[in-house]
């Protein structure tokens, strides 16, 4: 196996690491008096954010497993949410050649639409299943909180994982041009 295979599977890893350290964090019983605040989805910052990056690292069937495992550790209707998080990373995979050559505030503004048209998405689904959404306060601050954390996601992807943007002209492990 050659090197450029071995990163791209290690970032796999990595990946799936994290979401396993995000969701154990998450589920933390930290505060067992009920919130005012909704925390952020990193979670979903970090999929959109390695997806604009690098797609190779976060491929369809990763997203889809990683994204059912959240729904039920989260006790979320299995598979909506997920559906809804894997049709916007792939939308924005499709969009990674135009990304990488766009400023980061414009991808942090696709980042907020595709957040918000999800959200509304999950949001009206739910009350057409008659399912109780929660609180619109509360997911109107979380997508706001997961608006507001993604350039930290980006940074840390960046500067700790080395999750950066593909240059043109950079080559894939088969020699092709990205």
């Amino acid at each position: 196996m050659d090197s450029g295979a071995l990163q791209i599977w290690g970032m796999r890893l990595l990946f799936v690491l994290l979401t396993l350290l995000i969701l154990f964090f998450h589920l933390l019983p930290l505060n067992p008096a009920p919130s005012q605040w909704a925390s952020p989805d990193l979670l979903v910052a970090m999929v959109f954010a390695w997806a604009v990056r690098r797609p190779e690292y976060v491929p369809i069937l990763l997203v889809t497993g990683v994204m059912l495992l959240a729904d039920m550790m989260l006790q979320r209707p299995p598979g909506l949410w997920s559906v809804l998080v894997v049709c916007a990373t792939e939308w924005l995979k499709s969009r990674e050649r135009r990304q990488r050559e766009t400023t980061f505030f414009l991808e942090w503004l696709t980042f907020a639409g595709t957040l918000i048209v999800i959200t509304i998405l999950y949001r009206a689904v739910m009350m057409v299943l008659i399912l109780a959404p929660g609180a619109l306060m509360l997911s109107f601050v979380q997508v706001m909180m997961t608006i507001a954390i993604y350039p930290a996601v980006v940074g840390v992807s960046y500067f700790i994982f080395g999750v950066r943007r593909s240059a043109p002209g950079d080559m894939d492990r088969l020699g092709r041009t990205l």
